[in-house]
């Protein structure tokens, strides 16, 4: 890992030498990271490049998360997918069934690398589409760049998992509803977390030890140790770092400098949420209703719980009103 990391380094560098003279390049920055990794098909590549850019920017190794000087490249509509993995739409998914035979649990058990693989792709487009037009703080992109790292974790140890089994990754159809959401809510960060953070991930926690269940009664205990020990702790500050971003975006005043405020932790009071009367506004003065209810902490091990309340019947509400 370390020389992985320091031909990395290299790459990542603001000079190159050419007929003996040294020729300047701008620095790789990590929006460029994230175009190249959304760029970049092959899934289990996806996840070793995220891990590298993770790295090298969470230990100072990528100078800028972007460059104010040059031109912004947006990120593409659609990620590069490999063509291994056949796609349906959610209607017409493999139903998964409760764990109750071994071929139940290999469905699920691809349902989750597939979410994991795709959740890779989700991280690094909010940190590419929404970064630098929102000029977020350098907090932001830390947390974002942690979620990617541990996405794709997540994804290679479920992939090493279905082959142990004697399956693979694409040896089933799967459906892209994630990246639906996510294009619907492309217009938008507030919106993006709303919908994938504080409705899907949240919904993912809750499930989650439905399913650890079934495969510890199946008799598969690696996996269910798999996500009870590495990835459910790890998604629940996903989670939590989704609602500490809404929550920013919420008591960002327009005249505030983004760059320069901190973020906020205190949950906040509903009359700072915005209240302009429009069907966004109005979504978000009922999601920050549900958070300030809670008065919990969005930091702490408690995260599920503090965005239940956006479950069940607010989660629709989220959707319709935010992905227009």
């Amino acid at each position: 890992m370390l020389l992985q990391m320091e031909e990395a380094t290299a790459h990542a560098g603001e000079h190159s030498t050419g007929s003996g003279q040294e020729d300047e390049k701008p620095a790789k920055t990590l929006v460029d990271w994230a175009l190249e990794i959304l760029s970049t098909a092959d899934p289990d590549e996806k996840a070793r490049l995220g891990d590298l850019a993770a790295s090298l920017w969470l230990c100072g190794d990528i100078p800028l998360p972007y460059d104010p000087s040059r031109p912004a490249h947006a990120p593409p509509d659609r990620p590069a997918r490999s063509d291994d993995v056949r796609l349906l739409p959610p209607s017409r998914g493999p139903k998964l069934g409760k764990g109750g035979s071994a071929q139940s649990r290999l469905a699920m058990l691809h349902s989750l690398a597939h979410t994991e693989s795709w959740a890779v792709d989700l991280s690094w487009d909010i940190v590419a589409r929404f970064g630098a037009p929102m000029r977020m703080p350098r907090e932001f992109f830390d947390d974002f760049a942690r979620v990617a790292q541990d996405e794709g974790r997540h994804y290679t140890v479920l992939s090493a998992r279905l082959r142990e089994l004697g399956s693979h990754y694409g040896a089933l159809p799967a459906h892209d509803g994630l990246w639906d959401s996510a294009m619907r809510t492309s217009h938008s960060l507030l919106a993006r977390l709303a919908v994938e953070h504080c409705v899907h991930e949240a919904r993912g926690l809750d499930v989650l030890p439905t399913t650890i269940s079934r495969f510890r009664a199946g008799g598969d205990e690696q996996t269910a140790k798999i996500l009870e020990d590495v990835i459910y702790p790890e998604e629940i500050t996903h989670c939590a770092a989704g609602v500490r971003w809404f929550r920013y975006l919420c008591l960002r005043s327009r005249h505030d400098d983004p760059i320069a405020r901190s973020v906020p932790h205190p949950v906040p009071d509903c009359s700072q949420l915005p209240g302009d009367g429009s069907p966004d506004a109005k979504a978000v003065q009922r999601v920050g209703d549900e958070l300030t209810s809670e008065k919990q902490d969005v930091e702490n091990e408690q995260t599920s719980k503090v965005v239940q309340g956006v479950n069940g019947k607010m989660a629709q509400e989220v959707e319709d009103r935010f992905a227009k």
